[in-house]
């Protein structure tokens, strides 16, 4: 019988539904609380060098992340978000993947930047919004963006980056595909991953991007981070069925589900997850399951719509602890060395906070520049009209007022 549609005829004579718990997709846990590697798990294979990377990572980004919220209630900064309790996930997904795959973010992925060796300088003069940003000042803060480190500009409209992840991880693949016939012709060097929460799948934009790499077999890696709440919906009330990884297997894409509080278990996934894309050129998704410890934002307040009893039952669950036990075990971490560190990264997070407040802010030109290469007259007519407002009330723009030319 020949099959027009691309379904299963596995033929049955029994009326019956399925439903995507019939699925049962397992959570892969590799490293317990105690640091040990869980009965039956085999740990990936991860050197002293990566291992001690990741570890720092997380720990400067915990710390950084403490004293940015602070910043935020001094009213230093307008804006912050924290990757508390993700740290994990991020960090070694990204320790898995090769320097130069390209990582599309949402904007909790700080981490993943900060492992590629964005330096606390380029931190704060994006968060400050000051003349050094490699942003120009333009978005707001957290939204990091970095062509020499191959980490696209962060949007903050959900889902945005999902199906430009596909488009592109395509393009990645192009190179390496016969003309002749179809097929690849060489293994593919470099694949882009995709981060976003579980509530940027609920966009049309997820099922757009899943479908159109799934059907032209992009490299890409999903990698959704299902952290029990957009902004305050729970889960429960975002979806029906078995979290995300369901639609993965629904669009036919290779799926795994991972304990993202486990960096171990979240390194061998992605590590495994960009095998395939690279040799067999085809998308995987990977879901993600770690707690957001932290309020969804600092213009947010949790205990609107979850108890303490419910953050404290997950508090004790800490990737970052979990993975220093491990290291400990392997003799890779000196605990005292580590508490001094520690006090160090703090010491120099307030003196970079201290230095970035007082940059300059951008030139108001750069408010159109790069644009085009001549501002058009209808963009020049705004500008131009900008200054005019910004003179007559000086007060209001201090800082600006200025420097308008």
């Amino acid at each position: 019988m020949t099959n027009p549609n691309n379904i299963s005829l596995n033929i049955s004579h029994e009326l019956k539904f399925i439903d995507s718990h019939a699925l049962d997709i397992p959570t892969l846990s590799i490293l317990g609380d105690d640091g040990e590697v869980l009965p039956g798990a085999t740990a990936p294979d991860i050197d002293k060098e990566t291992a001690q990377r990741l570890y720092s990572t997380m720990r400067f980004i915990r710390l950084l992340d403490e004293r940015m919220q602070a910043a935020q209630r001094q009213g230093r900064v307008s804006f912050y978000m924290q990757c508390l309790g993700e740290e994990a996930a991020i960090t070694a997904s990204t320790a898995a993947l090769k320097q130069d795959d390209m990582i599309m973010a949402q904007y909790r992925e700080q981490a993943a930047i900060a492992y590629r060796g964005f330096t606390l300088e380029q931190f704060m003069n994006q968060l400050f919004s000051n003349e050094k940003d490699l942003g120009k000042g333009r978005q707001m803060p957290v939204h990091y963006g970095s062509k020499e480190l191959h980490y696209l500009t962060i949007s903050s409209p959900l889902g945005t980056q999902i199906p430009q992840a596909t488009g592109y991880a395509y393009g990645q693949k192009l190179k390496h595909i016969d003309k002749e016939t179809g097929k690849l012709a060489s293994e593919i060097d470099n694949i882009t991953i995709c981060y976003f929460g579980e509530g940027a799948a609920s966009e049309g934009d997820f099922h757009a991007g899943l479908n159109m790499a799934a059907v032209h077999e992009a490299p890409v890696i999903f990698f959704a981070r299902n952290n029990g709440y957009a902004i305050s919906t729970p889960a429960d009330e975002q979806f029906k069925g078995d979290g995300i990884a369901s639609r993965g297997v629904g669009y036919g894409m290779k799926t795994i589900r991972v304990d993202g509080a486990d960096a171990l278990a979240v390194y061998a996934a992605t590590q495994e997850a960009r095998r395939i894309a690279v040799q067999q050129g085809e998308p995987v998704l990977v879901e993600s399951i770690a707690y957001r410890l932290g309020a969804h934002s600092t213009s947010d307040d949790p205990s609107g719509y979850r108890s303490k009893e419910e953050e404290a039952a997950f508090k004790a669950n800490c990737p970052i602890e979990r993975f220093k036990k491990w290291l400990l075990k392997q003799g890779w971490l000196d605990e005292k060395e580590d508490e001094a560190q520690k006090e160090k990264i703090r010491e120099d997070i307030l003196a970079a906070v201290k230095v970035a407040e007082k940059v300059q802010k951008p030139a108001l030109e750069e408010l159109v520049s790069d644009v085009y290469d001549t501002p058009i007259p209808s963009l020049q007519k705004q500008y131009e009209e900008l200054k005019e407002h910004i003179k007559q009330h000086p007060d209001a723009y201090p800082v600006t007022a200025g420097r308008i030319k």
